[in-house]
């Protein structure tokens, strides 16, 4: 009698560990055999903010037709190209707090009319997710969203916004967090893998983005724990970035820090830690490493692992916006930080920027 209570135990046991692995692993959505050789080529960017009229008119003298003019021939060559939109697009409006003094005040309002401009520069898809998303109360945010859906570009960021496209067949899933109000956040890991398995389960790629991590020139390494800016958790973006792949996510797209970081490649998929600024028209600093503004461009498979990809690099000239860089400047540093970061690597990135899989990884 013993023994058939201690099998039975043990077979109950054995059902509901079973029932919570499986639980615990997302069910990818299976690519349809014609689409299996399909290959996405993504470009991403940092930070940027085309130019503020809040406190006071900072906008380009061309009302910025020129800024991203340099670098928009490789944002539209692409499948995909995505970028994270600091500031509102808005049209007048209140601002949600109260500067103590106007030159130290990091509001910004762009018209809406430039929404224009994210567009025929190569745009599809912008985070919402950070610290200047809602400069102008989620009123701008709302703004920002209309605006950019006014010219085909797809947002996400505001707590339950996903923006979802088919790209050559595929379908992409691009899902922004950032440990700010009413965004999907990445301080709470638990419910943002829920987010991501949900997400894999009814498209082929799902891409996140993350707005996390320390500011200045000081960081340009990952500290591999959680960082904080002026007493503000800002997130561990490593164990975050990890726990989002291990539950089905294909790339992380980071930013937030204005200076790049290390590349990862984990369990075959890209992690890109910080893209740094890339067009911020005044209002932000873009001395030294700030000014940096590399492009990543990444091939994945249909399956969403990472094949090769190249290192763009920009650097900011102001008043004009970022122009490309000959000299390469931006790669070499990501390259540099991605094997003191991790020296174990099965990245190669030589000084033009090029990235490949180290052989045994092919």
């Amino acid at each position: 009698m013993r023994s058939a209570q201690v099998l039975n135990h043990f077979n109950y046991c054995f059902v509901v560990i079973s029932t919570l692995l499986l639980g615990a692993c997302s069910s990818p959505l299976v690519v349809d055999e014609r689409l299996a050789g399909t290959e996405l080529q993504i470009a991403a960017v940092g930070d940027m903010m085309l130019g503020t009229d809040y406190p006071k008119n900072t906008l380009a003298d061309d009302d910025g037709v020129s800024l991203l003019q340099d670098v928009a021939p490789v944002l539209r060559s692409t499948d995909l190209t995505f970028g994270n939109l600091e500031g509102v697009l808005l049209d007048g409006g209140v601002p949600a707090k109260t500067c103590k003094t106007l030159s130290a005040c990091y509001l910004f309002r762009t018209p809406t009319r430039y929404a224009k401009y994210l567009k025929q520069a190569g745009f599809d898809v912008m985070s919402l997710a950070n610290n200047h998303a809602r400069d102008f109360g989620e009123e701008g945010r709302s703004s920002s969203m209309r605006a950019l859906a006014e010219v085909g570009i797809h947002h996400t960021g505001r707590l339950g916004d996903v923006a979802s496209m088919r790209v050559k067949g595929l379908r992409v899933a691009v899902i922004a967090f950032a440990p700010f109000g009413n965004s999907h956040d990445m301080l709470d890991t638990e419910k943002a893998v829920e987010k991501v398995k949900a997400l894999a389960e009814t498209h082929h790629i799902v891409l996140v983005s993350t707005h996390g991590g320390a500011e200045g020139l000081d960081v340009t390494h990952v500290p591999f724990e959680e960082e904080f800016y002026h007493g503000e958790n800002r997130g561990d973006v490593v164990a975050f970035s990890r726990a989002v792949i291990d539950a089905g996510a294909d790339m992380v797209l980071g930013h937030g820090p204005h200076v790049p970081r290390a590349l990862e490649l984990y369990k075959g998929r890209l992690i890109a830690y910080s893209l740094g600024n890339f067009c911020t028209h005044w209002g932000i600093s873009v001395a030294s490493l700030k000014g940096l503004a590399p492009i990543l461009v990444a091939n994945l498979g249909a399956d969403g692992r990472f094949l090769s990809g190249q290192i763009v690099s920009a650097r900011q000239v102001r008043p004009d916006g970022p122009k490309l860089d000959s000299q390469h400047t931006a790669a070499k540093l990501i390259a540099e930080l991605t094997r003191e970061d991790f020296p174990e690597t099965e990245l190669d990135i030589d000084d033009r920027g090029r990235i490949r899989l180290k052989p045994q990884q092919q």
